[in-house]
């Protein structure tokens, strides 16, 4: 990429330099798309068969204080913390008036009185700016975007890699423990976008290194590799899980997404409920759906998806599935071509037409748990 005085950089940058990394602009952060020695493939599969190390400080963080603040957040994000206790993470949406997404993240329930967010790198400027609009008096909204950074360690392999370091691993998926790593404080939350055992750990932004670097010591007998966001996205591409801009928009809601499971249908107030209510009854116009290819090809995202000469949909993401070895795609299909798992389509890829099967995500099985 061609660096601007505009682009943020990781605490992590000269790791990723002498590591040998591609860099790419994202969310308006300077962040490795790939490194040297094997590329996004290898550090693909080293996620998938052992563990990987990613570099994710571009993502947001904010956090809320004060009386009611769990309440507050609660009221105006998608999902239900009565799902869930203290120490528990939860994926959730903040959504517009319409009932379109502004940015899909993580919420950290702390308690009655505290809730920290994970918001995506380019909407937390927004996310953070909706909430402190919002805020009742006594609750505040403090945008701690570049105060910590944040590491995946991701894989079959993940919680030996901490284990040996002495950071606890026994929690249960979408927990989280505050620790220490050397002296570091650290919160370490059962969390991840890959599909695989794993673990995110959020960190002072000064202590960055010295945990990178520990990792990569404490995973190197178990076969650990830093892992680039090329990696990340085909990952999270064969989970089915969206990325905002791609499954999720102002344009695209929970229920076309299939992520109606993440709105709590049951409160009685939260940002956009009015819309997606009556969409979930009227049922959406389109809904996403994997594609999985026949012949030879990739698809991409932006692709015309046909049911012969009728056009049907358009793929959101697409990519080579190192798993699977074939093309990969999630798309938005049309719900009035009554479209199901198994139908056979064609994806237009630069003027040829590629034979695809419409499946239900994931593509390959998950193993979070």
């Amino acid at each position: 990429m061609t660096e601007t005085s505009r682009s943020l950089r990781s605490p992590l940058h000269e790791r990723h330099v002498a590591a040998g990394a591609k860099f790419a602009e994202f969310g308006g952060w300077d962040m490795p798309l790939e490194y040297a020695g094997g590329g996004v493939v290898a550090e693909h599969t080293a996620v998938r068969e052992a563990v990987g190390l990613f570099d994710v400080s571009h993502l947001g963080k904010i956090d809320i204080t004060g009386s009611g603040a769990a309440v507050f957040v609660n009221r105006c994000l998608t999902n239900d913390f009565a799902k869930i206790a203290s120490g528990k993470a939860q994926y959730t949406m903040c959504c517009d008036p319409a009932g379109g997404v502004v940015d899909d993240l993580i919420a950290y329930l702390y308690g009655d009185d505290r809730v920290f967010l994970v918001p995506n790198a380019a909407n937390n400027t927004e996310v953070a700016a909706r909430l402190a609009a919002a805020a009742p008096d006594g609750v505040s909204v403090t945008n701690q975007h570049t105060e910590w950074a944040v590491l995946a360690v991701q894989g079959p392999k993940s919680a030996d890699t901490l284990a040996a370091i002495g950071v606890p691993t026994d929690g249960e998926y979408m927990s989280f423990v505050e620790t220490s790593i050397d002296g570091r404080p650290v919160i370490v939350c059962r969390t991840g976008y890959t599909g695989e055992h794993g673990f995110e750990l959020v960190v002072p932004a000064d202590s960055a290194v010295a945990v990178w670097d520990a990792l990569i010591a404490a995973g190197e007998p178990f076969g650990i590799r830093p892992a680039g966001l090329g990696a990340r996205d085909t990952l999270r591409t064969e989970m089915g899980y969206p990325l905002h801009g791609h499954e999720l928009s102002l344009d695209i809601t929970p229920v076309q997404a299939g992520a109606g499971w993440a709105v709590g249908w049951k409160k009685d107030e939260f940002w956009g409920r009015d819309a997606l209510v009556a969409e979930k009854a009227s049922g959406p116009k389109r809904r996403l759906w994997g594609l999985e290819a026949t012949g030879r090809g990739i698809p991409r995202a932006e692709m015309d998806v046909y049911r012969g000469d009728e056009h049907v949909g358009r793929t959101t993401s697409g990519t080579f599935s190192p798993t699977k070895k074939v093309g990969i795609a999630l798309a938005l299909l049309d719900t009035t071509a009554e479209l199901g798992a198994g139908d056979a389509l064609e994806v237009d890829v630069r003027g040829r037409r590629l034979p695809v099967v419409v499946v239900k995500p994931p593509f390959v099985t998950s193993s979070v748990r």
